[in-house]
């Protein structure tokens, strides 16, 4: 019998032992997963039907990458400056002057099978705002031609080149005006000369105002020097901004690239193709514009509204044919009140050259309405 009992425990025990195992392996259920869930505790909330789902596939990046790179250029200028030998000046001769080559290099975007290509004005430029005299377009290929500009424009920095190519691959143009922050873009260019180099990233803001005339595309896909000039494209393949510079305090990508929108790149290349320039607006003449609240106003005895303040102006202009001097507060603008310099150099730059506007201004503490002839923007 004793025989018997210690059968019987030692099999209990190996059942039970069995048991547990198969509970810790996740092979017996003890109870309902419905049992499992205490009624107090809040279940999950699900999607609304209508709400975006971020669990579906990524687009096919990789095929957008090579579409765009076959519109991608690598650009070089370069210009010949003529200096003077510092030594020979120093130790009191007759310094003699030699002439050294200076390049810039960058990147730059097909956008039509005939030759025209799309690049920043700082990659085509000098320090002096003149446009270097060798430049050069290279394609994907190796092939390579000399480039004629057609329009360079510092205030939006870009400028458009001409090459006597035909049947090239051009980027699509995209709707910048449709971005939306944290949507996929690639950056494509040409970083420390490492051709048709693509990064990845998504739109970081929209509507950075760091220029008069630009509100600029934020991204945080790396932009390098040598990208200047290249395509920022969206997950369609489409041309959607160009790749113009980067907040860094070391010189290189820090995560914070600006892009000008396509939607104005494209409006200035059909100035440039149209008029040779940017048809922008402008009252010639008003110089150290400055924006000052009410309360400078108030204090200095200007004005009790805000508004735009003339310092200085150049003579024998439009500004002075038309009334204005120095001290004048801006105010408005055919009737729109303009209290920065953007909005008013925008307001202005957006009328038709020719017409006429309205400009209200505060002078000794009364307000006039000047009408002012909308020049080209002098250079």
């Amino acid at each position: 019998m004793a025989f018997l009992r210690r059968v019987i425990v030692t099999s209990a025990f190996l059942g039970i032992g069995v048991m547990a195992g198969l509970v810790i392996a996740g092979k017996l259920t003890l109870t309902s997963e419905s049992d499992a869930t205490p009624s107090n505790v809040p279940q999950a909330a699900t999607t609304p039907s209508g709400a975006p789902s971020i669990s579906g596939p990524l687009p096919d990046l990789s095929s957008v990458a090579e579409r765009a790179i076959l519109a991608s250029a690598n650009i070089s200028s370069t210009q010949y400056i003529e200096r003077r030998d510092p030594w020979a000046e120093l130790f009191g001769g007759r310094g003699r002057s030699f002439i050294e080559p200076s390049q810039s290099l960058g990147s730059g975007v097909i956008v039509s099978a005939d030759g025209y290509v799309l690049t920043n004005n700082h990659v085509i430029g000098d320090d002096r705002g003149s446009v270097r005299s060798e430049i050069k377009v290279a394609l994907p290929g190796g092939r390579e031609y000399n480039a004629k500009v057609i329009g360079a424009d510092e205030p939006t920095d870009l400028a458009l080149l001409k090459i006597d190519a035909t049947g090239l691959t051009p980027m699509a143009w995209g709707d910048s005006g449709k971005l939306r922050v944290a949507e996929w873009v690639l950056a494509i260019g040409n970083p420390y000369q490492f051709n048709q180099s693509v990064s990845l990233g998504i739109v970081s803001a929209l509507s950075r105002s760091e220029q008069a005339f630009v509100d600029f595309i934020q991204t945080d896909a790396a932009i390098n020097p040598g990208n200047s000039g290249g395509a920022l494209v969206n997950s369609r393949g489409e041309l959607v901004g160009i790749n113009t510079q980067i907040f860094t305090q070391t010189g290189g990508y820090q995560g914070i690239g600006f892009a000008v929108p396509s939607n104005l790149a494209r409006a200035v290349m059909d100035d440039f193709i149209k008029f040779g320039q940017v048809r922008r607006g402008a009252i010639n003449g008003l110089f150290q514009l400055q924006a000052i609240t009410a309360e400078q106003a108030r204090n200095n005895g200007i004005a009790t509204v805000p508004g735009i303040y003339i310092g200085r102006m150049w003579d024998r202009t439009e500004a002075v044919r038309a009334g204005f001097r120095p001290g004048d507060l801006i105010v408005a603008v055919n009737g729109v009140d303009v209290t920065d310099t953007t909005t008013f150099f925008r307001t202005v730059a957006n009328e038709t050259i020719g017409n006429t506007v309205k400009v209200d201004v505060v002078r000794r503490g009364k307000r006039l309405t000047l009408e002012a002839r909308v020049e080209q923007m002098a250079r």
